[in-house]
């Protein structure tokens, strides 16, 4: 990670941690749940090897950056606020965005509030979905899936972290970054996370232990309870964003994901990807890859691909 730098910048009422290298356009990536501007580690130095500053930020509520206590704050609203700041903060007028898991879910956001702030916008796992006013989003996994889905699980304050921290930070970030199981997860209270969590200890080529040592020192420092608050708003943001129903994306998009990522495999989503629904909210859908053998943690585990892939689009504006 030599070359990469660091600061932290006072926007929108709270300190945000970003890494960025490189000079140029600016590139501002996304990260997800449970990660870091350090997810990104690979297109950061990929992008600035081409020409690009990328910038990459600890969310709020993440690594280095700060973590109000109170679950309501981590709305769409005030991520996208940190947003906009982060943005002018930097400079341009306009950059581009590229989003994973939480990440391309605010990159949707921001899309849709301040379009006239991105160029153009890569997103991987997560695809946009209007919002539908008759369907509390929280409820809905509740209905499809139970009450044992790790979305619902992940509602209750205090009892994931007591969870987590049962089985320890370091295994929890080996299990949950190497989860490469289609079907959702599901946690169980009888059985908690080490067995809800099937995979294997031992580690992919992809991820070394040096990196978990790096997820796991920054989430032994700021908790998970900043990163599950994302989750513990989901109605919240539902309840906000009635102006905005069924309101459409309208920037030039790319949408990246793996054929073994959980999200893929969403009942219905397939068809809404490919059968022109995702298309007729997003209008300037120009490209959607499906990378085989793939998980969810895409960009870490095809990193070279995920970078060629993001430049390939971007390198157009």
């Amino acid at each position: 990670m030599e070359g990469i730098s660091h600061r932290t910048l006072l926007v929108n009422g709270v300190n945000i941690h970003v890494a960025e290298m490189g000079e140029g356009p600016v590139v501002l990536l996304l990260h997800g749940f449970p990660e870091l501007w350090f997810s990104w580690r690979h297109q950061i130095v990929s992008l600035a090897a081409r020409g690009y500053r990328a910038v990459a930020p600890d969310l709020r509520g993440f690594g280095d950056s700060d973590a109000p206590p109170s679950s309501s704050v981590y709305t769409a609203f005030h991520v996208v606020g940190d947003l906009v700041a982060l943005i002018q903060a930097l400079g341009p007028d306009q950059v581009f965005v590229v989003g994973h898991d939480w990440g391309a879910y605010m990159a949707w956001w921001l899309c849709i509030l301040r379009p006239d702030m991105v160029k153009a916008l890569v997103n991987l796992s997560v695809a946009y979905a209007p919002r539908n006013p008759g369907r509390r989003p929280v409820d809905a996994c509740r209905t499809i899936f139970g009450d044992d889905h790790y979305i619902c699980r992940f509602q209750e304050h205090g009892a994931m972290e007591a969870e987590i921290a049962q089985i320890g930070t370091t295994l929890f970030m080996k299990k949950f970054l190497t989860y490469r199981k289609p079907a959702a997860i599901n946690i169980p209270k009888d059985k908690g996370l080490e067995v809800s969590l099937e995979t294997p200890v031992t580690l992919p080529s992809w991820l070394s232990e040096e990196d978990i040592n790096y997820f796991s020192s920054k989430f032994e420092k700021s908790g998970f309870t900043g990163g599950l608050n994302y989750y513990r708003c989901l109605n919240l943001n539902w309840e906000l964003s009635a102006p905005w129903t069924e309101v459409q994306v309208d920037v030039p998009v790319k949408f990246i994901i793996g054929d073994l990522d959980l999200t893929y495999h969403t009942p219905g989503i397939q068809d809404y990807i490919h059968k022109g629904g995702f298309k007729s909210a997003v209008p300037f859908l120009e490209d959607v890859v499906v990378m085989e053998g793939v998980g969810h943690f895409i960009n870490q585990e095809r990193p070279h691909e995920v970078s060629d892939l993001i430049y390939d689009f971007i390198h157009k504006f």
